[in-house]
């Protein structure tokens, strides 16, 4: 029961791979700049939740469904992969409102185009 939440984790960071991949949303737009930004972003809220940790308003809460391990006082391994999928369900909303934001400012001008004619 320890390894629930983590297994829960792992198959929703899998399920974000996996639309990903199908409508290129983040990584496979484009792999570089991913590789990039999703540290940064992970990395930006660790740093966070260590500044939380450190000046008591952030704690670890017990649960059966948590491994227990821990990456630092107060920090479960658990947040790490959270994090991870949260940044990564962040950039791929991101890259998803960008394409179809797109495509509809792409139907409009050719709208438009077709009307003033």
């Amino acid at each position: 029961m320890g390894l629930l939440y983590l297994l829960a984790l792992l198959v929703s960071i899998t399920g974000m791979v996996m639309l990903d991949r199908r409508f290129r949303l983040f990584f496979w737009a484009d792999r570089r700049r991913a590789a990039i930004i999703l540290p940064i972003g992970v990395v930006f809220f660790l740093v966070w939740d260590l500044l939380g940790i450190g000046t008591g308003i952030f704690f670890r809460g017990e649960t059966a469904f948590m491994t227990g391990l821990q990456v630092a006082p107060e920090l479960p391994i658990e947040e790490v992969f959270f994090l991870t999928l949260l940044c990564y369900l962040t950039m791929n909303l991101f890259g998803a409102a960008r394409h179809t934001l797109g495509r509809v400012v792409r139907r409009t001008t050719g709208a438009a185009e077709v009307s003033g004619r």
